[in-house]
């Protein structure tokens, strides 16, 4: 059994992989908040495990053993957040906090039995897909709301969960999972853009824009991810 510190590099470097397509150790450092020094020690020993190849200069590389532990890892983080917020009423920008610890914690019977109380989801509450159990995930649905055109109308599929005041700041403005919304202005210059919501109207910025995913290729009358085929997509 892998240390909770051993995942969490794991984890860390799979992410920081996939968003800039490098994990060196100083941005492994600043994603776990750690020193320089360990994160050297601990690169080390989990090349030495065969969980990583570390290129000198370059930064560090999970072999196929360690983006399966990775995505384990995100299964389990993903499946618990859900619990929490399905059968705790949790608030969305609450449930990663205590996902990180428990995600170390449960056993895999336990993670297999939520799955199926909740009815085997592809998504969690964020809308971020669930790898299955055999590591395949589906593709992430939509594409950023910065991409949508004046008049374009979608539904909000996917929202990022990097950040609770974020989050927050969705609740605020009334936008969740599901949200219908159109775009009725946009500001040149990297201005605002004005939403309909249908009930309201609200005004975000370019950056927040960045950070929701809608499908606009769905009818609106829907009101969950359709079923997608699976594949060792990023996630």
């Amino acid at each position: 059994m892998l240390s909770t510190s051993i995942e969490d590099y794991i984890k860390a470097i799979y992410s920081l992989e996939l968003e800039e397509h490098r994990a060196t150790t100083k941005r492994i450092a600043d994603r776990l908040g750690v020193k320089m020094a360990s994160v050297t020690g601990m690169v080390k020993h989990i090349a030495a495990e065969g969980y990583a190849r570390h290129k000198p200069y370059y930064g560090v590389q999970l072999t196929e053993r360690g983006k399966r532990i990775a995505l384990d890892m995100i299964r389990r983080h993903r499946l618990i957040e859900l619990f929490l917020s399905k059968t705790l009423g949790l608030g969305w920008d609450e449930v990663d906090a205590d996902a990180e610890v428990l995600e170390h914690a449960v056993s895999d019977r336990l993670i297999e039995r939520i799955y199926d109380f909740l009815g085997q989801p592809e998504f969690d509450p964020h809308g971020a897909p669930i790898p299955a159990l055999d590591g395949t995930v589906a593709p992430h649905p939509g594409v950023p709301l910065s991409e949508l055109s004046l008049g374009e109308r979608g539904r909000v599929v996917e929202v990022s969960d990097d950040d609770p005041e974020f989050l927050r700041y969705l609740t605020k403005m009334r936008i969740k999972i599901g949200s219908r919304i159109c775009v009725i202005e946009r500001a040149p210059f990297g201005g605002p853009v004005v939403l309909d919501l249908g009930a309201a109207r609200i005004s975000i910025g370019p950056e927040a824009c960045g950070r929701i995913r809608v499908d606009k290729t769905q009818s609106v009358t829907s009101s969950k991810p359709g079923k997608q085929k699976r594949t060792r997509a990023p996630i």
